[in-house]
């Protein structure tokens, strides 16, 4: 193994910054991480509470094939360490998987070095290499069935044959998977990733980094389970599949069909049912795909169905299908000089939009966008019902704006779903719902706030389902439905609060959070708070009591999930008060 750090530092105990491994995988292959320990936020700005690496793939026939590269954060000490490996210009090809930054923030300083390398990709990522690298470059576009052929290995004997599988929308819309047929290793980029750093090579503790592993489907994939279902059709075809080479994280190899297990579960869960929302986006348009994946990760959160839809690369008669035959459409504001194919697909867009739909707009952010008001006039014009509020980004946007993306989201998935979760009320047996609603709880405000200034997010919701679950160390349960804006506060690592109500003042604190409140609203204006008394969120001034805690595990319902949190830290305002008790009269909602 081979390992280089970035940042020097006069501690041995401090992990450092950014770091560099690289290491064989199979016969004639090799990767090179790039260990990015402390990344804290990534794409729709959800956190990371491990880092994250950023993988690329050398791997050696009678030529050479060079597989994405890294973040351009790590140029001063990849390229060397690359160049330790190889003459750059004794690699042959660039397989290109997607073009996001993080994989090829480098291919520029690569071209620099081999003018003669042969970049392959698909048809959208060379287009989008053009814009982004500035220099000539060789190319080919290949698409699903394509294959390069590396030739037989010298020193091995094994035989390198590239099969390529188109993969868009895993999560941009140019990504291909590309399948090793000499190694039998698959290299995926972005799908089946987690954000998550370590110096383990490979996924030898699957209790570890499961719970990172959903929360990236979650925020990433989840909003393309149709797209990630045809890829996973795609890959049966295959031969045998022994190592998913990821783009960030461990590589999947002795737990692999575990992990393509629960991919195939979480998206045939998440695909069920032709009613769905379509989320358009304008790829690399200003904050349009981020945006666009804050709202769609609401969507998914009130179960309902979404599909991400590129209007840049999305085919004209697949650009009509998912339009016309959607529930609700969601559109961002484009250019206000668009260049012919995407004023195209804006016009088959507009052609497609059905009157008993539902229709939300966003700002693309972009820089040059057609004002938010004229786009949303022309859709009202069209008999178009609105989704939600015009969603007016007017600044650079920071965690305040995603939160509010995420929960408008949400609000029209719960729209969309209504039907169904009214059956599903209407489907539990009488008695056994009277039964159910016997059981009492404590009532509780929970809490949580993270990040500072414009980029603060925070959320609020009242609580009885809350239970003390262990005593050394002291721990508790807490059970939050999917579809709850503090969800995404709560993941493994983070930290948030309990407050105990009182049974003789405990109803205008649960009048006032009982309410509905519009996407971003500040959960505490016009409450009493102490901010800063307790990690992990506000702390009310009139509640009996507050725990600090941090999630240590999630366990998955049907419509909830299960906090186990560690208790770190708590007070009790008045040591002969008493906890304000629940009594229901229904077992099947709140």
């Amino acid at each position: 193994m081979v390992t280089a750090s970035l940042n020097s530092t006069n501690s041995a105990a401090v992990t450092p910054r950014l770091s560099l491994q690289c290491e064989p995988i199979a016969a004639d292959s090799t990767t090179i991480r790039s260990l990015d320990w402390e990344r804290s936020r990534f794409d729709i700005e959800f956190g990371l509470r491990n880092g994250t690496t950023y993988n690329a793939f050398l791997v050696r026939g009678e030529r050479t094939a060079l597989i994405d590269t890294s973040h351009a954060k790590f140029r001063d000490t990849w390229v060397p360490l690359l160049q330790e490996q190889i003459d750059p210009k004794a690699i042959d090809h660039l397989i290109v998987s997607h073009t996001e930054p993080d994989h090829s923030g480098l291919i520029g300083d690569l071209i620099d070095l081999n003018p003669e390398i042969e970049i392959v990709g698909s048809k959208v990522a060379i287009q989008f290499l053009k814009d982004q690298v500035h220099r000539p470059f060789k190319s080919r576009a290949v698409k699903t069935g394509d294959e390069l052929d590396l030739g037989t290995s010298a020193d091995s004997g094994v035989q390198h044959r590239f099969e390529f599988i188109s993969a868009p929308n895993l999560h941009w819309p140019d990504t291909i998977f590309s399948f090793d047929h000499g190694s039998g290793i698959l290299y995926t980029c972005d799908a089946f990733g987690l954000h998550y750093c370590s110096d383990e090579l490979f996924d030898t503790d699957p209790g570890a980094i499961a719970p990172d592993f959903r929360f990236y489907y979650d925020c990433l994939m989840g909003p393309n389970a149709r797209s990630v279902l045809q890829a996973l059709k795609r890959m049966d075809a295959l031969p045998e599949i022994n190592t998913v080479a990821v783009g960030h994280g461990p590589l999947l190899r002795q737990h692999l069909s575990h992990w393509l297990n629960d991919y195939r579960e979480w998206s045939s869960q998440r695909s069920k049912g032709d009613s769905y929302a379509a989320v358009c986006y304008l790829s690399q348009y200003g904050f349009s795909d981020r945006l666009s994946q804050a709202i769609a990760h609401g969507i998914g959160k009130a179960d309902a169905q979404v599909q991400l839809v590129d209007l840049r690369a999305t085919d004209p008669q697949e650009l009509t299908a998912l339009v016309g035959e959607a529930k609700a459409v969601v559109v961002p504001t484009w250019p206000t000089e668009p260049d012919g194919e995407l004023q195209a697909s804006i016009g088959t867009l507009l052609a497609a939009l059905q009157p008993k739909q539902l229709v939300g707009v966003y700002d693309a952010f972009g820089g040059n966008d057609e004002p938010i008001d004229a786009v949303a006039e022309q859709l009202r014009n069209q008999g178009l019902k609105p989704a939600f509020e015009p969603l007016r980004i007017r600044q650079l946007p920071q965690g305040g704006d995603y939160q509010r993306c995420e929960e408008s989201g949400t609000d029209l998935g719960q729209i969309l779903t209504r039907k169904k979760s009214i059956e599903a009320l209407r489907s539990i047996d009488a008695n056994l719902d009277k039964a159910l609603g016997r059981l009492t709880g404590g009532l509780y405000i929970v809490t949580a706030s993270q990040g500072e200034g414009d980029a603060r997010r925070s959320g609020a919701m009242v609580a009885s389902w809350v239970a003390q679950a262990s005593f050394r160390p002291p721990g508790l349960s807490v059970a939050v439905a999917k579809d709850r804006a503090i969800e995404a506060l709560m993941q493994v690592g983070d930290s948030f609060v309990i407050n105990v109500l009182r049974q003789d003042r405990y109803k205008p604190l649960m009048q006032h959070f009982l309410k509905r409140f519009p996407p971003g609203a500040d959960r505490f204006e016009g409450v009493n708070v102490l901010h800063g008394a307790a990690e992990g969120g506000p702390v009310l001034t009139d509640a009996l009591a507050y725990l600090s805690c941090r999630v240590e595990q999630r366990m998955e319902g049907p419509d909830h999930w299960i906090i186990y949190a560690l208790v770190e830290q708590g007070n009790v305002a008045d040591i002969d008060g008493r906890t304000a008790v629940h009594h229901r009269k229904t077992g099947n909602h709140y």
